[in-house]
């Protein structure tokens, strides 16, 4: 079961500005719109506008920046009115929790009468809200935008025609790079979540990122990640006893980065990343308070810290009311409930959350080891790749000595005029090269720039394959290295060895069940394997 608050962001500006009667607001950030009320946005207002714009549309609309800690200290109150109906429960985000409805729906009498109460609570609480139940995380997202119970065994049909910007829509449950996927898939014409679930998983895993993959399954309304099946050391578990006891906001958030760093400096020792956190305070009359957080991505030392904060600060607001706690904090509990290995959920290089390098894009653990690599093999033994200009795919990249200046070999936006045209080749290779003509007579490049006469066979050490499609030739520069005079057009001036490539489509029938493309390169009268497209 999922529980939805829609507009949140601006549903915590009303909140901390006692504003009760509906008033149009709109919350910002970088200047643009990112959330708005229901009055706001039927006054004409919508996200991605620009301030002046919004408040074109709506002279009285109230405008505030975004501030994820401020949506954290009020969706706290939200949480504890739910967990008087469930008492366990997993926020995704401040307007968005979920929570496992099968034993709390028999208690019920049935997801419907459980839904209701769960709202029931909430409107208690001040706010508005809705409850979908599915058989996945995911769907019951979806579903808990329009209030719906989706049957069991039914996801898949109810995701099949929903579109496929969908997948990015809730932001904790996707990678940051999900909005590429998304605008892929719809430039590919997979317009609606079954277009994309219909797709071979194979597929989807050799063509697409780890991220696709997940996507897929989400589409598809399969499981999604399970836990880890290890047992959780109990090590990893961060304990501090405040002295003197912590009754302040901004301790509480000082308090909560430092415990942060080190449950994150335990967890790397031990390679493990955490995807779902329980808070736990202990007050000085010996209650106890706990919250679960759940993140799509594996918890960065600034994800926790913002959420240790967001719990603090609401919890310290409610002080003293019956969702709050009854006194100071004397005890503060980080307890990683879901661990994860990180290969299964990989980061980039620039390692989970810390600091990077502008100019290398490198993380502090990187670069500590690259470091230690140059001082026992050599400072031009660590090389960090950096774009660079061209005419073929190998040459678009140059390796700099790591610490040096991140200059590229050539220019990147200098004139190519012969440069490869797009997509290039997924995987660069070196290899020797045979092409052959129908009469097995070997194929070249004319000084003219076209080929001696048409390809219909490529051998490559002792394997032979037929053609099925070429383009090309396109030639790229004089192979002879005489020079060349200011007036002669070369290369159809003179007879000379011209340097060109070619793309072939290479017939695979019975070897791999598929087909596969080269890109081929003639240069010195012979030809090579210079790209494989995947």
């Amino acid at each position: 079961m999922a529980l939805w608050c829609p507009d949140w962001p601006a549903v915590a500006v009303a909140r901390g500005r006692g504003l009760v009667g509906g008033e149009p607001i709109a919350v910002l950030a970088a200047g643009r719109v990112t959330a708005c009320s229901r009055s706001a946005r039927r006054a004409g207002v919508r996200r991605g506008m620009r301030k002046r714009q919004a408040q074109a549309a709506c002279p009285e609309l109230t405008v505030a920046q975004a501030d994820p800690h401020r949506d954290g200290r009020f969706f706290d109150p939200v949480t504890a009115a739910v967990t008087t109906v469930i008492p366990m429960t997993e926020v995704l985000r401040p307007g968005l929790l979920v929570m496992a409805a099968d034993r709390a729906g028999r208690y019920f009498g049935g997801e419907a009468e459980l839904a209701e109460a769960v709202v029931e609570a909430v409107e208690a609480a001040g706010v508005i809200a809705q409850v979908g139940v599915a058989d996945q995380l995911f769907t019951a997202v979806l579903a808990a935008r329009s209030g719906q119970v989706v049957p069991p065994g039914t996801g898949a049909d109810f995701l099949a025609d929903r579109p496929v910007a969908d997948l990015a829509i809730e932001p904790s449950l996707s990678a940051p790079e999900r909005d590429e996927l998304v605008n892929l898939l719809w430039r590919l014409g997979l317009r609606t979540l079954g277009r994309f679930a219909a797709l071979d998983p194979a597929d989807v895993s050799a063509r697409f990122s780890a991220d696709a993959v997940r996507a897929h399954r989400m589409a598809a309304g399969r499981p999604g990640r399970r836990p880890s099946r290890a047992p959780i050391p109990p090590d990893l578990e961060v304990t501090y006893r405040c002295d003197p006891p912590v009754d302040r906001i901004d301790a509480a958030a000082f308090l909560g980065r430092r415990l942060a760093e080190e449950l994150h400096r335990r967890l790397m020792s031990a390679a493990l990343a955490c995807t779902r956190l329980t808070v736990h305070v202990i007050t000085d009359s010996g209650r106890r308070h706990s919250r679960t957080w759940r993140c799509a991505e594996p918890l960065t030392p600034e994800a926790t810290a913002d959420r240790i904060r967001w719990q603090l600060e609401g919890w310290l607001t409610a002080a003293g009311t019956e969702s709050g706690p009854d006194g100071p904090l004397v005890r503060l509990i980080l307890e990683p409930v879901e661990l994860v290995d990180p290969g299964g959920l990989q980061h980039a290089l620039t390692g989970a959350g810390l600091p990077t390098d502008v100019g290398t894009g490198l993380g502090e653990r990187a670069r500590r080891s690259l470091v230690r690599v140059q001082g026992l093999l050599g400072g031009e033994s660590v090389r960090v790749p950096v774009p660079s200009g061209g005419r073929g795919p190998a040459e678009r990249v140059s390796l700099v000595t790591y610490g040096d200046e991140a200059v590229p070999t050539l220019p990147v936006d200098a004139a190519w005029p012969d440069a490869l045209a797009r997509p290039l080749p997924a995987l660069l290779t070196t290899g020797a090269a045979e092409l052959l003509d129908a009469a097995g007579d070997p194929v070249t490049v004319t000084a003219r720039g076209s080929f001696s006469s048409e390809p219909v066979e490529v051998c490559m050490g002792r394997s032979r394959r037929r053609v099925q499609w070429w383009a090309g030739p396109w030639p790229f520069g004089i192979d002879d290295g005489a020079p060349v005079a200011d007036d002669e057009p070369a290369p159809f001036a003179r007879n000379t060895a011209v340097a060109a490539r070619a793309q072939v489509l290479l017939d695979e029938t019975g070897v791999a069940g598929t087909s596969r493309a080269l890109l081929l390169c003639f240069r010195g009268a012979r030809w090579s394997v210079e790209g494989v497209y995947e």
